[in-house]
């Protein structure tokens, strides 16, 4: 049973999320490169770096030892799914969709689609180093 809030929410929506990736240097020129992320900053030491669309900020945090790591399995682990980027409108979806088609290390896992049969519009792929992400043209 879900209770009702009569209180505002404590939170402001995302500040940032945390990616553990196998590859640094590969996650980060998906972000950069590919996607147009700025770099707000690193910690080489780390090793870490902080990207942001403006909107979002995404932590890339390199694996200690990519070798052994576990890839995520979202039908059997508990943890992050996905990760789901609007896009403003059908024709960015449809242009990044096509760039993503020959940008090394992306699997598609789905074309631009309907969401449940509604307008809104979206596609699946999984960046370098397999973590998934879903991009949304919402419906105007």
């Amino acid at each position: 049973m879900t209770q009702q809030n009569n209180t505002n929410p404590i939170t402001r929506g995302a500040h940032h999320v945390g990616l553990t990736v196998p590859d640094l240097t590969a996650a980060q020129s998906f972000y950069v490169d590919t996607l147009g992320f700025s770099v707000l900053g690193e910690v080489p030491d780390y090793p870490a770096v902080f990207l942001s669309d403006g909107s979002t900020m995404i932590t890339l945090w390199q694996a200690a030892d990519p070798a052994s790591a576990v890839n995520f399995d979202r039908k059997n682990v508990i943890g992050l799914h996905h990760l789901a980027f609007s896009v403003d409108g059908d024709a960015a979806l449809d242009q990044l969709h096509t760039r993503l088609q020959t940008t090394a290390n992306v699997e598609i896992e789905f074309a631009p689609e309907h969401l449940g049969g509604g307008p809104t519009r979206h596609f699946v792929i999984a960046m370098p180093g397999g973590i998934r992400i879903e991009f949304i043209a919402p419906a105007g």
